[in-house]
C-alpha cells in the first residue's frame, strides 16, 4: 500500500509534570473553550493576534463569491514598504520592497497570509489537525507546522525529498528544524511517488487513515493555493493601497513582482489590483512549471472566485525556474549574496532570489521595457531555505579574521 511507503517522523515522547503540561483538548466542549478566548470581541487591539475575527471584504471586492466568514490574525500587518537601493536600474527606474518576510519569525512570509483564511475555516468546519504537503524545506509546510500548534492543532505534513534520502531521517536543517521542534508528525515521500501519485491523492490517503482513527482532519493544498487562500493577498492589495494613501508622497506604482511556486499569492495580487483603483501590472516569476501551467492553475482560482476575468489579462508569468525547483546555479547564488552586501537585504534561493534575478536579467535586456517605472517587488520570505544551500554558498562568504590585540 502507498500509504505505508511513506517514512514516518515523530518526536520522541517527553516526560512533562502534569502541572506544567498543556493538555491537549480533542473535544468540542475543551475546543469551544479555547477558541472562545481567541474570538476577540471586546479585546483591546494590542491583543489581537491569535484572534479569530469575522472578515469584511474590500468593498471593490465584496461581489466575488464565497467571501470568507472568518480570519484569523496570525501575521504582523501591515509589512514595511520601503525603496531598495538595487544599483543599475534603467533611467528613472524606482524598486520599492514589500516586506512579507517580516510577517512574523516563525510565521514568515507569504504563506502567512493565506494562512489566516484556511485556518479560521479548519476551526470552523471543527478539524482537530491540519494535513499539508510540499518541498523537504517548504517554507509553506514550516508555517502551517507552527500556526497549527498556536491553535492547539496537530499538524501532519507530507515532504518530498529525493529517492536516495527518502527512507533516511531528513535531519534538522532549516524549515525541518522548526517544524520539528513544534511536534508536526512528518512523512517523506520520492520525488518519483511525489510525481505518479498527486498531492492530491497523497493528502487524502493520510486524510482517511487520519479519520479511521477518529481525528478531524483539515487538508491544505500546496502552498494553500486554493480559492480560499487568495484572500490573502486580495487583502494584502487593500494593505498596500492604504499605505500608498499614507506614503511619502507616491501616487502608486506601476507595476507589481513576485515569485509565483504555487498560484494564489499572484492570483490574489493580479485580481486585488484589477478590481481595485491599484491597476499595476503583475509580473510573476515563476519557480517551479511552466507559465502556461500557471495561467491555467490561476484561472481556476480566479473561476472559484466567481471572478469573471481571465488570468492572461490581468498576470504575465515568466520562467525563472532555471535548473529546477529548488535548485540554483552559481550566477543565482551570487546575484543573492550580491543582492546581501549591496543593499542589506536576504532573499531567499528558491522564490524571491530567482525572481529578483529574473527581473534584474530582464531589465538588463530589455531596459526601455522599465524606464522611468515604479515598481514593487514583493518580498516572499523563506530565509531558513538559505540553510540548505551553505555549501554551496561557502566559498563565497567572506572568511573570518583572529582578532589582534597588540601586546
Amino acid at each position: 500500500m502507498l500509504g505505508t511507503c511513506l517514512l514516518h517522523c515523530r518526536s520522541p515522547a517527553v516526560s512533562v509534570p502534569v502541572t506544567n503540561r498543556r493538555r491537549r483538548i480533542h473535544s468540542s466542549q475543551g475546543r469551544k473553550l479555547v477558541f472562545s478566548l481567541m474570538e476577540g470581541g471586546g479585546l483591546n487591539e494590542n491583543f489581537g493576534f491569535l484572534s479569530r475575527k469575522p472578515y469584511v471584504p474590500p468593498e471593490w471586492a465584496s461581489h466575488l463569491s464565497p467571501i470568507p466568514s472568518h480570519v484569523f490574525s496570525l501575521g504582523h500587518f501591515p509589512t514595511p514598504v520601503h525603496k531598495w537601493n538595487l544599483p543599475n536600474l534603467p533611467k528613472n527606474t524606482e524598486v520599492w520592497l514589500k516586506r512579507d518576510d517580516l510577517t512574523g519569525m516563525q510565521l514568515s512570509g507569504n504563506k502567512v497570509r493565506k494562512l489566516e483564511f484556511l485556518m479560521a475555516d479548519a476551526i470552523q468546519h471543527g478539524a482537530d489537525c491540519i494535513i499539508t504537503i510540499g518541498g523537504i524545506q517548504s517554507n509553506h509546510c514550516r508555517a502551517t507546522a507552527v500556526a497549527a500548534k498556536y491553535l492547539n492543532l496537530d499538524c501532519y505534513l507530507i515532504l518530498r525529498t529525493s529517492k536516495t534520502l527518502v527512507d533516511k531521517d531528513p535531519g534538522l536543517t532549516g524549515n525541518l528544524l522548526v517544524e520539528r521542534l513544534v511536534g508536526a508528525h512528518v512523512e517523506l515521500v520520492s520525488k518519483e511517488e511525489y510525481s505518479k501519485t498527486g498531492s492530491v491523492v497523497l493528502t487524502n490517503l493520510l486524510k482517511e487513515r487520519l479519520l479511521s482513527e477518529g481525528r478531524r482532519p483539515y487538508v491544505i493544498p500546496v502552498g494553500g493555493s486554493n480559492s480560499l487562500g487568495t484572500w490573502g493577498y486580495i487583502e494584502a492589495v487593500r494593505e498596500i493601497q492604504q499605505q500608498i494613501q499614507r506614503g511619502p508622497g507616491i501616487i502608486g506604482f506601476d507595476d507589481i513582482v513576485v515569485a509565483c511556486g504555487s498560484g494564489g499569492t499572484i492570483a490574489g495580487l493580479s485580481l486585488g489590483s484589477w478590481l481595485s483603483d491599484l491597476k499595476a501590472k503583475v509580473h510573476a516569476f515563476s519557480v517551479c512549471d511552466s507559465p502556461d501551467y500557471f495561467y491555467d492553475y490561476v484561472q481556476g482560482l480566479l473561476d472559484g472566485l466567481q471572478a469573471g476575468v481571465s488570468s492572461r489579462n490581468i498576470v504575465s508569468i515568466q520562467d525563472a525556474k532555471g535548473l529546477g525547483y529548488a535548485m540554483n546555479t552559481t550566477e543565482e547564488l551570487k546575484f543573492v549574496k550580491e543582492v546581501a552586501s549591496a543593499t542589506g537585504v536576504v532573499l531567499d534561493p528558491v522564490y524571491s532570489g530567482k525572481a529578483a534575478y529574473g527581473l534584474l536579467k530582464d531589465m538588463v535586456e530589455n531596459p526601455t521595457k522599465w524606464e522611468g517605472r515604479k515598481v514593487l517587488f514583493v518580498h516572499t520570505g523563506g530565509l531558513l531555505g538559505l540553510f540548505d544551500k551553505v555549501e554551496q554558498m561557502a566559498s563565497m562568504i567572506n572568511s573570518c579574521e583572529k582578532v589582534c590585540i597588540a601586546q
